[in-house]
């Protein structure tokens, strides 16, 4: 009887074993910033912005898919896409300004966390960032020591904890359902609403994250795609699936916190500020409530400010072909958020201006990357059909007009 010849088409391994990276991803959607515009849109607004939550979770699902999909179809991150095809003056000057994208999040992230340790323990601001960046230092600890996989777990254990500190608030003051359906009809309530919701967007749709979702995904299945165990279109279809749950659930909590602050601190004073919210959650919820807030602010500090860094030094190794060490990476975009802190800035002020300079950074992140990923060149028979290219037209247009509303209505005051 003749052997069995081994079947040579790549194997069709479970979903499940494939997902993981965008839940990476989706905690740059769950950080201090977020947290930040959401409270202040549900206390100023009520319910009249959720629209606006809706539409951004949409349209960072389908960013966060073609960054994902041009890593799993060419191989590469999108800085290294970028970086093999810019002449050298414009690739370092597109590096420079990822740069400062880079340090603007972790700024935002380490002051985020700086807060939550201050409003627990009290540690003064200086104190706070520099914990938090010790504890980030041993989560990417994890990542060089473990591999991907064990870090994708640090990093989702984190996001449950962040899910729950946000959301628990509902318990506690159940939203009205009914009032909040109205929300999902678009409309503004004058310019200062315009202005909280091209925030919420531009919290939303975060640069950093969109370049390092295209190496997360080559970090975690590189190895088996390249040998041919793992099918590209195995990988595409685990990656639909992967970025729908991990955004879904980021944007549920994005939600939440609207909600919340909608039913529980509208009409309250001093909610302008995370201090103010967390005060004003103690006052109408409950200690227990508000520490648990303050928790979940901590866990997105220490695993959005993590995620930061390993997009920083992605975006090295692939525009300048430097591979710095992780830690060493840390340690340097780390200086940039004590030395604000040290200098005794007002902290929501300086998260306003992270958000300002992150905000600034999103078109030269995803133009490139709809223009790469519609190119069959590149992508083959992979590339981005009419109807999607003609969605994410609709979406870079409506993130970069929002986005230049936000910096001139911030300018203007």
């Amino acid at each position: 009887m003749a052997a069995r010849l081994p079947d040579p088409r790549p194997a069709r391994p479970r979903v499940g074993k494939l997902l993981g990276p965008a839940f990476v991803a989706a905690v740059a959607y769950v950080d201090p910033g977020n947290v930040a515009a959401n409270i202040t849109a549900g206390a100023r607004y009520g319910y009249l912005l959720l629209w606006v939550l809706v539409l951004s979770c949409a349209a960072a699902m389908i960013v966060q898919y073609l960054s994902a999909k041009l890593g799993i179809v060419t191989g590469q991150s999108l800085p290294q896409v970028l970086g093999d095809r810019l002449p050298t003056a414009w690739r370092i000057a597109y590096w420079l300004q990822a740069e400062v994208v880079a340090a603007a999040t972790d700024l935002a992230e380490v002051i985020g966390g700086a807060i939550a340790l201050n409003l627990l323990f009290g540690l003064p601001m200086i104190w706070g960032g520099a914990v938090l960046g010790a504890v980030s230092i041993a989560l990417l600890g994890v990542q060089s020591r473990r591999g991907q996989q064990k870090f994708e777990y640090v990093i989702i254990a984190l996001l449950l904890v962040i899910t729950l500190g946000f959301l628990a608030g509902l318990v506690a003051a159940p939203p009205d359902w009914s009032e909040a359906a109205h929300g999902l009809l678009p409309g503004f309530a004058g310019a200062d609403s315009v202005l909280v919701a091209a925030s919420m967007l531009g919290a939303t749709v975060m640069p950093h994250a969109v370049y390092l979702h295209s190496s997360l995904v080559n970090d975690r299945h590189g190895e088996a795609a390249g040998a041919g165990r793992i099918s590209k279109e195995a990988l595409l279809r685990a990656t639909r699936v992967d970025v729908s749950w991990a955004l879904s659930l980021a944007g549920l909590v994005n939600i939440g916190l609207l909600v919340l602050a909608a039913s529980a601190l509208q009409g309250v004073s001093g909610t302008d500020s995370i201090e103010g919210a967390y005060r004003a959650i103690a006052s109408t919820l409950g200690p227990v409530v508000a520490v648990v807030f303050a928790i979940g602010l901590l866990a997105s500090g220490l695993a959005s400010t993590s995620i930061g860094a390993y997009a920083g030094s992605e975006i090295m190794r692939g525009l300048l072909h430097i591979k710095m060490p992780l830690l060493a990476r840390r340690l340097i975009t780390l200086i940039p958020a004590l030395v604000i802190l040290a200098l005794g800035a007002e902290p929501t002020w300086a998260l306003v201006i992270s958000q300002v300079v992150l905000s600034m950074g999103i078109p030269f992140a995803i133009i490139p990357l709809m223009s790469l990923t519609r190119n069959r060149a590149i992508m083959g028979h992979h590339a981005d059909g009419p109807v999607l290219r003609a969605v994410t037209d609709v979406v870079a247009a409506l993130i970069v007009v929002l986005n230049l509303a936000l910096i001139v209505l911030t300018v203007r005051g």
